[in-house]
């Protein structure tokens, strides 16, 4: 537990160094700040997942691999983008809506086809580091289009004068950034870890929540800083970004390299993995809705977290207030959301297109 507040301090001044550093290679390469946010941020604050879940699935600790990456993706959702949006309403780029965010579905229920027979083989995560590789080239081709254009609109701004405008700087900035990131997560998983093994938490309980909240604090870290300098799209970019690296790169790898393959608990096939999706496509019309994450989203967003971390808490301890939750949220709220962010959508959609004042 000694390492707690120094993991949190390397975070923070990671997180700071990171967003600087990304935001200015953006503009002195004439890359869009969300495609940084997409690429270079999103993978990297990625990288304590992907050391996580390759050492636990290449030691057999299974449920910690899985677990670790669908409750990131989780949290990266309910909880960043949640709290991020309380701190400031963020506008959200269209090409996130038309492009991002269905390819962040498609891979979340390619992952839960995949799991559907108990197992995830070597092969299935072959195809996972190869539509990694499919998406990568995808950015740096459209990157490459909009190099010319983005530049022009974008070299004003630059101060030629600053320490930080030579690229050579900004890399050292990211590089910086990165290391702190994944050395002050290593030090909160590990407090995290023990104290859940004093507790006498389940693998499985302690991969969705301790150790995925832990890989997941560059996250936290990278885009609620990201959100309050205003730089929205590396905010938003980030998180969408991490969970698509996370399904095709944290797993892809973690099932190539583990012994055998990843056996999946039917807990985690039977909620779990279906949570996770259903956050996912929730993204869809809070994002085409204005094109904006307002602060009630935000709000609804923490709800549900809070809603699901409780869920696994009263399921490990068998608690008989675990039915009455359940019961509430498949039966009221559940609906309700889904009815309300539905035509909050349709709404959207029949003003954009004429058919009624906005």
């Amino acid at each position: 537990m000694i390492w707690f507040i120094p993991g949190l301090i390397a975070l923070v001044l990671g997180a700071e160094l990171l967003v600087r550093g990304a935001s200015r290679l953006a503009l002195a390469l004439g890359i869009s700040p969300l495609v940084v946010g997409l690429t270079v941020v999103a993978f990297g604050t990625s990288s304590p997942e992907l050391a996580v879940s390759v050492q636990a699935a290449w030691s057999g600790r299974v449920d910690i691999a899985l677990g670790n990456v669908v409750g990131s993706n989780i949290i990266n959702v309910l909880f960043i983008l949640g709290l991020s949006a309380l701190i400031v309403p963020l506008v959200v780029n269209r090409q996130l809506v038309r492009q991002e965010v269905p390819v962040m579905i498609g891979v979340s229920l390619l992952l839960w086809a995949f799991a559907a027979n108990g197992g995830i083989n070597r092969w299935e995560g072959l195809i996972f580091i190869g539509l990694l590789a499919a998406y990568i080239t995808l950015h740096l081709r459209q990157s490459r289009r909009d190099t010319a254009a983005t530049r022009e609109a974008k070299a004003p701004s630059v101060d030629q004068r600053s320490w930080e405008s030579h690229w050579g700087v900004q890399v050292l900035l990211i590089l910086g950034g990165l290391a702190l990131l994944v050395l002050g997560a290593n030090w909160l998983v590990e407090a995290a870890v023990t104290l859940a093994r004093l507790l006498g938490v389940s693998e499985m309980v302690v991969g969705l929540t301790i150790v995925a909240f832990g890989t997941s604090l560059p996250e936290v870290a990278t885009s609620i800083l990201a959100a309050a300098r205003g730089q929205r799209d590396i905010a938003v970019g980030n998180v969408v970004g991490s969970n698509i690296f996370n399904i095709l790169a944290v797993l892809g790898v973690s099932a190539a390299v583990a012994p055998s393959d990843l056996r999946v608990a039917a807990s985690l096939l039977a909620f779990d993995i279906p949570v996770m999706v259903a956050v996912a496509v929730a993204c869809l019309p809070i994002f085409f809705t204005g094109h904006l994450i307002t602060r009630w989203n935000g709000a609804l967003f923490l709800v549900y977290y809070i809603a699901y971390t409780a869920f696994l808490v009263l399921a490990s301890a068998g608690h008989d207030g675990l039915a009455g939750l359940s019961m509430v949220m498949t039966y009221f709220v559940l609906p309700l959301t889904a009815i309300t962010l539905t035509a909050l959508a349709w709404r959207h959609w029949r003003a954009a297109h004429g058919s009624m004042p906005p």
